[in-house]
């Protein structure tokens, strides 16, 4: 009976960080990867837990390049949620089609972003946000042609803001690989906005 109350206790304090214990908020991932960057870049490498120095975020990575980091695995794990979603629910061939594509670019970004934030020792985040959580759900309620209507509507606006991000980085960022992936990336974003105005104007004569 002890060790099951002793196991209740650490599961509420786990929890204590994003919600009170029993409560609903889900754990927000994004401000967690970007609280560990922060901590890990004003780290001086002291030896606080006897397994070795804490490893360092390097100098060249500034507090911006941190959050473009964290904001783009936000983003880009958000449109691989959406789109398996469009697989399942779209209606409409072309709007299938579309995410086909942003599963399959926005999973090799991915993969490019993991290996740049590891040699930058940089977390990132697990899950989506919960307010980028919130917007899926109310995605995944759609069906049909209001279905197909609101996933490009949603594809549009947020390539338009994740383009002005990357943009942003490409021309600002203090490190150069992380400068160097926004850059590389800014042409499969702009064509995929190219491709949703397109798709969007079609569903929306439908």
């Amino acid at each position: 009976m002890k060790k099951l109350s002793s196991y209740l206790v650490i599961g509420c304090l786990t929890a204590f960080s994003a919600a009170s214990c029993g409560g609903n908020s889900a754990p927000d991932s994004t401000q967690a990867a970007k609280d560990s960057n922060m901590t890990k870049m004003d780290s001086t490498g002291a030896d606080t837990s006897g397994h070795g120095k804490m490893a360092a975020v390097p100098a060249t990575v500034s507090k911006g390049d941190q959050d473009f980091v964290v904001n783009a695995a936000n983003a880009g794990m958000a449109e691989i949620r959406a789109a398996t979603i469009a697989q399942q629910q779209g209606t409409d061939a072309d709007v299938k089609k579309y995410a086909a594509m942003m599963i399959k670019d926005h999973t090799a970004a991915a993969d490019s972003l993991k290996m740049v934030a590891a040699k930058k020792n940089l977390t990132l985040p697990s899950d989506i946000s919960p307010e980028t959580q919130n917007d899926i759900a109310d995605l995944q309620k759609k069906t049909g042609k209001d279905f197909d209507k609101a996933y490009m509507k949603m594809m549009v606006s947020d390539h338009k803001k994740v383009i002005k991000s990357f943009e942003d980085e490409s021309k600002n960022g203090s490190d150069a690989d992380i400068r160097a992936f926004a850059d590389n990336t800014l042409h499969t974003l702009r064509h995929h906005l190219d491709e949703a105005q397109k798709c969007e104007k079609m569903v929306s004569k439908m």
